[in-house]
This record gives C-alpha cells, sequence and structure tokens, in this order.
C-alpha cells in the first residue's frame, strides 16, 4: 500500500512539473508575440495559410519593417503604406519601403551612394538637387542654387 502511494505521488508530481513547464512555455510564446506586435504575428499566422484564409483588414496592417518572407509570407509585394507614401516590397525577410530606403531605393538591394538620400524611389545627391536640396522634398526658390544642401548657399 505504501509503495502504491508513493508512486502515486511521484506521477502527480511528475503531472503538475508537466503542466508547470508547459506554462511558462506558453507564456515565454505570448510574451515574444506581444513584443514582436500582436498585430503582425497574426497577420503573418493568417496570410500564410492560404489566400483566402487573411482577412483584408490584416493586410491594410501591413507596416514597414515587418517580417516577411519573399517566398512563402510574402506580405509586402508592392503594398502601399502611410496613405500611399510609402511603397513596401519583402527586402531581405523585412518589408521596406523603396521609395526611401537608402540601401532598397527603387527596387531590393539597390544601393544609394554616399551623399545620396532615396528620394522617391530615386538616389539623389541632396546636396545639389534644387528638387531636393538637402532633403527630399525640399524645393529652391526660383534662382536659388542648391549648394552643400542649402537653398542660395553664399
Amino acid at each position: 500500500m505504501a509503495t502504491t502511494s508513493l508512486s502515486s505521488r511521484r506521477l502527480a508530481a511528475s503531472i503538475l512539473l508537466i503542466t508547470i513547464v508547459m506554462m511558462i512555455v506558453v507564456e515565454s510564446h505570448i510574451a515574444s508575440a506581444m513584443e514582436d506586435g500582436y498585430g503582425s504575428v497574426m497577420m503573418g499566422h493568417f496570410l500564410g495559410l492560404n489566400p483566402r484564409s487573411g482577412s483584408r483588414f490584416l493586410a491594410e496592417n501591413v507596416k514597414k519593417g515587418d517580417r516577411c518572407d519573399p517566398e512563402t509570407n510574402n506580405i509586402c509585394s508592392g503594398t502601399k503604406a502611410k496613405d500611399g507614401s510609402q511603397l513596401l516590397y519583402c527586402c531581405k525577410n523585412h518589408c521596406r519601403n523603396v521609395l526611401s530606403d537608402r540601401n532598397h531605393c527603387g527596387v531590393c538591394g539597390s544601393g544609394c551612394r554616399f551623399g545620396q538620400l532615396c528620394c522617391n524611389g530615386k538616389c539623389t545627391a541632396v546636396a545639389y538637387d534644387i528638387k531636393n536640396c538637402g532633403k527630399c522634398g525640399e524645393v529652391c526658390s526660383p534662382g536659388e542654387r542648391c549648394e552643400y544642401g542649402t537653398c542660395g548657399y553664399a
């Protein structure tokens, strides 16, 4: 009788230990998902199932920096974001804005040289461009030159 009681206690202790370990594992997965952003985790899960599994509302939440896989889970293939000011493509497993990313300007992997910024998908020397003087979209007044990134530098 004592042996049966001892083995049932060991069984109960083992089950309790396994339950605790499982709870810790589940909690760590939940914490990890919360750190990554719940929306992107759920979107990746649903859109990875098949094309009709994801909701159109989940696709609207794609943002720059989200994880992607160009072959199995390409969630940002030409997706417009931020009211159309960003054009996202999957570059090196992350969604990148090819309209402003210096390392992926216009297309994935096309980097701008030193002194250039990516303005509307084109590498631009902002030190001397009158339409992008010092930064993208900074237009000099008529007759002013852009020198050293400043309009009308004297």
